[in-house]
């Protein structure tokens, strides 16, 4: 399987390392203390042994009842007296039977007690070396690939790695190697070496240090998913990602990667190290999710599109949000279901969406043109300007992403007595933004529920952005339960029961397909010839719609 890190990826995420009683009593440091004064357990963290050691573990310690049949149990290896000695018979009543065993370097992580300290001696107490210090003086608590993930799995008993063999790709990652990294070291499959990574150029994460991911990072995520899918090696592939924006990802991912396999988005609400880390059973759930596949079609096919397999159930991408912070706090919107089956018992399907995805979606990375037309307006003037969608080798130009801008409607309007679409300045100020920077550029605007209602004035707001070139969508506000087309002879691109979100993106590949819409010579004065050739444009944009 292919395995991608994702941005902001609490389920990539780790609690701060902190410098253990056992590192502070050996070097003099005081101890870590609860509010009571009492000294605090530490806790172990996976690391790697340096060497062999044997060491000795005391008899009956794995469960509280393992003594109550001790009959059952062969003898120990010896015997461990007070001062720790170890011997092979019993000297003394109070003597402890041991078993004692070897671990090796090659064994893999141990849980261990944190021993680093900062340089100038003085203990780790969160991630940086004082409260508000600079990046430089921090460490990060994101991993750079999965491998280490799936690694910590494995030790606590996943048994993944006796399922599958697993190839790491850094997607989007969330952390990175501000120093670089030479090839010999990369855990990943990539070639070469890193170079030195920035923060919010490279890799995206958030805290302290917070940096988002950008636009353009969208081509990425699909030119590399892309691209390993392609390469004949995987039965399938996994994205982890953050809670917040992967529900974007997986509908983004489902529209323009182009394959017959499986996708499988996760996330965590729990970063790695709290009790009931929610993250590792999403992860393992998705890895028996490509294996078992209930995902394909009489013809082998995926049938189900990228999903999202959290909490057990496996959701529609084009359906899932983050319905709150919490395990479990996802939601299908769109009233049409959502839900496609869970994955306990083995997984079973029950409900099998019939828009178009993956390897039949009309906006997959392979079915976009290499160039199209864009649009700018300078000083009133409209100009065709040349965008590349794709570059030699058929992968998407981060540059041609793009801009869809979101706007927002509500039911206290200010049109009192006759529309002012004039006086809508927030929407005339964005239309002004798309149409003067982005050639490729849309807007979502997001009206009342059921219908996607807003003013007159809005409405002639948005009129007016679409006789210069930008196609708008209209979609209702929250879930928009069971929305049709209520208007198709109008300017606009309904929505159905897309939330805004997600008629973003779909909004963001049709425009690398379809590109502007043709422009009135005069806005103001639009002719029925040019109000027929929008409408005819705007056709083939309502048919992605109805149907992705």
């Amino acid at each position: 399987m292919a395995v991608f890190s994702g941005p902001t990826a609490t389920i990539q995420n780790n609690a701060p390392l902190i410098t253990s009683n056992k590192a502070r009593e050996q070097y003099g440091l005081p101890l870590r203390k609860d509010a009571y004064g009492r000294t605090l357990t530490d806790w172990p963290r996976y690391q790697r042994l340096a060497a062999p050691a044997t060491i000795y573990i005391e008899m009956f310690t794995a469960h509280p009842l393992e003594s109550q049949v001790s009959e059952l149990y062969a003898a120990p290896d010896g015997y461990v007296n007070a001062s720790g000695e170890f011997s092979k018979e019993k000297k003394s009543p109070s003597d402890k039977p041991a078993y004692a065993v070897t671990l090796k370097p090659e064994d893999g992580l141990y849980a261990l007690p944190y021993m680093g300290r900062q340089s100038d001696g003085s203990a780790w107490e969160s991630t940086s070396t004082k409260p508000g210090a600079p990046f430089a003086q921090s460490r990060q608590t994101f991993v750079p690939d999965p491998s280490r993930i799936f690694e910590e799995i494995e030790r606590n008993g996943g048994g993944i790695f006796s399922k599958a063999d697993y190839d790491f790709y850094r997607g989007v990652p969330a952390a990175g190697y501000p120093k670089g990294l030479p090839a010999a070291k990369r855990t990943d499959i990539g070639e070469g070496d890193i170079a030195p990574e920035k923060l919010g150029e490279d890799f995206f994460t958030y805290g302290p240090y917070g940096a988002a991911q950008t636009r353009p990072m969208l081509a990425q995520a699909a030119n590399r998913m892309q691209a390993a899918l392609s390469s004949g090696k995987y039965a399938g592939a996994l994205w982890l990602e953050g809670s917040p924006t992967s529900e974007g990802t997986v509908y983004w991912l489902n529209l323009l990667v182009d394959t017959p396999l499986p996708i499988s988005v996760n996330s965590a609400h729990r970063h790695r190290g709290v009790i009931s880390a929610d993250g590792d059973g999403n992860i393992l759930d998705s890895i028996n999710y490509v294996l078992s596949k209930i995902w394909a079609g009489p013809d082998g096919k995926n049938r189900l599109g990228a999903v999202m397999v959290q909490d057990e159930m496996i959701y529609s991408g084009r359906e899932i949000v983050k319905g709150d912070a919490h395990p479990g706090g996802y939601v299908a919107t769109g009233g049409y279901g959502g839900i496609l089956g869970v994955m306990t018992t083995g997984g079973y399907i029950t409900n099998v969406p019939t828009r178009k995805h993956t390897w039949n979606s009309e906006v997959r990375v392979t079915a976009l043109p290499a160039t199209i037309d864009g649009l700018l307006r300078h000083d009133g003037k409209f100009h065709k300007v040349p965008v590349a969608i794709k570059d030699a080798k058929g992968e998407l130009v981060p540059k041609a992403i793009p801009k869809v801008a979101m706007l927002k409607g509500d039911n206290w309007y200010d049109d009192a007595g006759e529309p002012n679409p004039a006086g809508e300045k927030g929407f005339t100020a964005t239309f002004d933004m798309l149409l003067e920077k982005y050639p490729l550029a849309g807007v979502v605007a997001e009206g009342l529920s059921p219908y996607a209602s807003l003013s007159r004035s809005q409405d002639m707001a948005l009129e007016k952005a679409v006789l210069c070139g930008l196609p708008v969508v209209r979609v209702a506000r929250g879930d928009a339960h069971a929305l049709v087309n209520t208007n198709p002879n109008n300017l606009f691109i309904e929505g159905s029961n897309a939330i805004a979100t997600k008629a973003r993106l779909l909004l963001t590949a049709a425009l690398m397909k379809y590109g502007p819409l043709p422009h009135a010579a005069d806005p103001e004065k639009p002719t029925p010839a040019e109000i027929t050739a929008i409408k005819e444009k705007v056709k083939l944009y309502q048919a992605l719609f109805d149907t992705h």
